[in-house]
């Protein structure tokens, strides 16, 4: 298996590129966000993925680790292939996957081409109790359309208190989908904490 690439890139076309590694040109698909950051025709290193199907072997490729968690993340959702992954990577960062799965934000996921209604549903379901403890990418994010009035309160509070803002977005996605999102400040905090606490 390969798990990394350090080589010159030789082209970089629409969802692809080549890595030249010793004389030997890797085709590696990327999102859009990692092809974006690569050099034009100078060093680069690409954390990879590697499929091995019955009728080709795939190398997917990685700006950071926490992009290529996302893909192995998403790829377990069914309806949700290699090429549906990397476009959402590229439509979204790892934060703001974290921020609209949290906020079961379904049309910030069905920007992405190949992404409907039913399959946003199925994502934001399936993978919410593991968007929590997910890597981003560091960036600031914004609060989701969720988090507003006591639920942005509480938000702050608990990030205040040294939580994870990713954590205690999908947390209080819970408290307020339990109490309503018109609960008391102290009310959504104590439901917060304990579902930091499972």
């Amino acid at each position: 298996m390969i798990a990394r690439l350090r080589g010159i890139v030789e082209g970089i076309e629409d969802g692809r590129c080549i890595v030249d590694v010793g004389g030997v040109g890797y085709l590696v698909f990327c999102s859009s966000r990692t092809l974006g950051a690569l050099p034009e025709a100078g060093v680069a290193s690409l954390l990879i993925e590697t499929q091995v199907r019955e009728d080709a072997i795939a190398l997917y490729g990685f700006g950071s680790s926490a992009e290529r968690e996302w893909f192995r993340l998403l790829t377990t959702v069914q309806g949700v292939g290699a090429k549906v992954a990397l476009a959402l990577l590229s439509a979204l960062s790892p934060d703001q996957l974290i921020a609209a799965i949290a906020a079961g934000d379904k049309a910030m996921l069905t920007r992405t081409p190949g992404v409907g209604p039913k399959l946003a549903v199925r994502i934001c379901t399936e993978l919410r109790e593991k968007a929590g403890v997910m890597p981003g990418g560091g960036g600031q994010v914004l609060a989701s359309p969720a988090m507003r009035g006591n639920v942005a309160d509480a938000l702050s509070a608990l990030t205040n208190l040294g939580y994870r803002r990713a954590e205690a977005e999908a947390a209080l996605a819970r408290a307020a989908d339990e109490h309503g999102e018109g609960a008391a400040l102290d009310v959504l905090i104590r439901a917060g904490l304990k579902a930091l606490a499972k």
